[in-house]
């Protein structure tokens, strides 16, 4: 279970602050999109290369539905090159390669999956689907924070190539956290990161745990182990605990606006802007691999991505997810948290969520890296290079 929240924040990243901008104008948004959806092997099929669309001339629709912006599915479909929105009832498909990999969900909810023919990740949206004159709408905020970052990771302005993870076992010493007939939640998670540092440490990563036995660590030192990696992922290990619930979720921060998914309604401290929020596209990414990964070779019931603000997500300097890997409360989750084969199997999918990760935004951090090495030519009166390709129209790299 977690602890700690409030505060909030964000901006809308590139694809945000470009509709933005084409709102305020009254006119066209221009986005130049180097667009790809990320290759999640083990649940989505193969990489699925969309083609580069013309910036220039590319324009969204825009309808305020209770002071919001809302965008056309159509029209997200066709801007990242899916083929015609379906439509049955109020439920929704796109898809792409032939219908290899689907964007599916329903109006009037939060919930949108991705799936292929063996699996289906769930994705929690920040606001419904709504209809609107005939036509079924997503928010700009959907779009900006979280469809775009998951199409598009390789647009995630990355700085350098992730070297460190930070692995946050949850609670500890007098905290137990949740419990079963079995064990204690603060020796399963402690349990997990234990394993899972061998598995990154394999991988050439260092490794930081904020806590390695029973030891009882304040939520903001857990935050300041963190931010002392500049150059790392943060992963908080947890399990649930709450009436007949079952299954696995994974919480990212919320962004600014958007409402923490267990709150019953807007608060003030949506509107804040807290550090976590400037990962925003690294953060909704990192879940993507993350949750996708746990739901496949856990095989338990998938209750989604969200977004929360809990105090270690909204503090941290650098891309975080907490993860919740069953419930202790159900007995037939317990059983399976009790294996050690089954935790195991938890630890080595956090490697393999940071693997796609890390394929995923490659192509960034190589875009980043030979910035780098222009810019020291350049110094040494070399011939510069010019800007990126893919580069986001109206946007300086």
């Amino acid at each position: 279970m977690r602890g700690g929240s409030v505060g909030a924040g964000g901006e809308c990243g590139v694809l945000g602050w470009q509709l933005e901008k084409w709102a305020l104008a009254k006119g066209r948004s221009v986005v130049k999109p180097w667009a790809f959806m990320a290759r999640i092997p083990v649940i989505l099929v193969a990489v699925l290369l969309l083609c580069a669309r013309s910036a220039w001339g590319w324009e969204w629709r825009l309808a305020k539905l209770d002071g919001r912006d809302f965008v056309p599915l159509e029209n997200v479909g066709a801007f990242y090159q899916f083929s015609g929105l379906q439509v049955k009832a109020k439920s929704f498909s796109m898809s792409k390669g032939n219908g290899a990999v689907q964007l599916v969900g329903e109006a009037g909810s939060v919930e949108v999956f991705i799936v292929n023919k063996t699996t289906r990740v769930k994705i929690n949206l920040c606001f419904g689907v709504r209809e609107h004159e005939g036509e079924l709408w997503i928010s700009r905020m959907d779009l900006a924070k979280v469809i775009d970052p998951i199409l598009r990771p390789k647009e995630i302005k990355l700085s350098e190539p992730v070297r460190t993870i930070v692995l946050d076992a949850g609670h500890g010493g007098h905290d137990k956290g949740a419990t079963s007939r079995y064990g204690c939640e603060k020796d399963y998670t402690l349990d997990v990161v234990r394993r899972a540092k061998k598995h990154f440490e394999a991988m050439g990563l260092k490794v930081v745990l904020t806590r390695s036995d029973d030891t009882f660590i304040a939520l903001p030192e857990r935050v300041r182990i963190a931010n002392q990696n500049p150059n790392g992922l943060f992963i908080s290990v947890h399990f649930n605990s709450s009436g007949k619930g079952t299954g696995l979720e994974t919480y990212t921060l919320a962004p600014s606006g958007v409402p923490s998914y267990e709150n019953d309604g807007p608060r003030a401290s949506d509107k804040m802007t807290s550090p976590g929020n400037a990962r925003d596209a690294e953060n909704i990414a990192l879940a993507l691999t993350s949750h996708a990964g746990l739901v496949n070779d856990l095989r338990m019931y998938d209750r989604g991505i969200k977004r929360a603000r809990f105090h270690v997500l909204r503090e941290i300097q650098i891309p975080g997810v907490l993860v919740e890997g069953g419930f202790l409360s159900s007995g037939a989750d317990a059983r399976m948290i009790e294996s050690a084969e089954y935790r195991e199997k938890m630890a080595l999918s956090l490697r393999s969520a940071v693997e796609r990760y890390q394929t995923a935004l490659s192509a960034r951090m190589n875009v980043v890296s030979n910035q780098g090495q222009a810019e020291q030519g350049r110094d040494k009166g070399s011939r510069s290079v010019g800007k990126p390709v893919g580069a986001p129209a109206g946007v300086d790299n």
